[in-house]
């Protein structure tokens, strides 16, 4: 198999899964970001080597996906979650784990330098919030963009709160994508769907998607507090029917409410059972 180099714009399944098999069967280096490479060791341990002295030896045969996978249905039970969804989660993440199997002896991208790759040198563009550490690849002189999945051309890319990730990866999504639109883009490249014109357009349309949907959340709490899965069930209805959606939708919903904590739009109250949302403005008279 005649592969030289496989460059993974981030660390999830779709992205990431076959590269190791790949090398396997071709002895190519596999590039990612640093921050990448850690948030797949969060997901699915450190069960591959690494040759940039990442600390693989230190950690060998420790199984670090075992953490999440029991900590991510806890924490959304603590915000609300119903049994019937939760006790799926647990087995939904383990699915993944031989889809990224075997994991790749990684190589890091120097990102104060440009990559080469088909002639040309793109410049590195680490961008988070969809994925911790993603990277857009930018070829300034005929405005090519590979944007991954940080910008798709008929989605909104998903945004996730993951206990020991980001802790504000919707803030850290929107400054993303403005540093992404301040590029000039003749054509770019997504991780899904098909090369796409129109790239500034497409950045300004997902901003003024997610200021709205910070609007509806926040709406929803001034009859009230409400859980973080009670605003995800408002939110997305009647288009999660799976357990992987819901995870999405939940993830998405709890990164909404982490953003409208930060910016003092509502407060988190923890209670006996978990944790409430409150409007700011009468969050003392609410929970009273």
């Amino acid at each position: 198999m005649d592969i030289r180099d496989i460059v993974v714009t981030h660390h999830h399944p779709d992205h990431y899964g076959l590269s190791g098999w790949l090398q396997s069967q071709s002895g190519c280096k596999v590039w990612m970001t640093e921050r990448a490479h850690a948030e797949a060791r969060l997901m699915w341990g450190d069960g591959f080597g690494d040759d940039r002295g990442n600390g693989a030896e230190e950690n060998a045969g420790k199984d670090n996906s075992k953490d999440i996978n029991e900590i991510l249905p806890v924490y959304f039970i603590r915000h609300g979650m119903t049994d019937e969804w939760s006790n799926g989660i647990k087995a939904h993440l383990e699915s993944f784990n031989s889809q990224v199997e075997p994991q790749p002896v990684v190589s890091y991208f120097d990102v104060a330098e440009p990559f080469k790759m088909g002639g040309r040198k793109w410049q590195l563009i680490i961008t988070g919030g969809h994925a911790p550490g993603h990277v857009s690849l930018y070829h300034a002189d005929s405005g090519l963009m590979i944007c991954g999945d940080a910008v798709l051309p008929q989605i909104s890319p998903n945004v996730s709160l993951l206990p020991g990730s980001d802790p504000q990866p919707l803030q850290t999504f929107l400054q993303g994508l403005r540093e992404l639109g301040s590029y000039p883009v003749s054509m770019a490249f997504p991780g899904h769907r098909e090369p796409f014109a129109g790239f500034e357009h497409r950045v300004n349309s997902l901003l003024a998607h997610h200021e709205e949907r910070l609007d509806t959340a926040a709406a929803l709490l001034t009859s009230g507090p409400l859980s973080g899965f009670a605003v995800c069930e408002i939110l997305f209805r009647s288009r999660v029917t799976t357990v992987h959606q819901m995870r999405f939708a939940m993830s998405e919903t709890l990164a909404h409410l982490a953003e409208l904590a930060r910016r003092e739009r509502v407060v988190m109250l923890e209670t006996d059972n978990g944790f409430l949302f409150a409007a700011a403005d009468n969050a003392g008279e609410q929970i009273g």
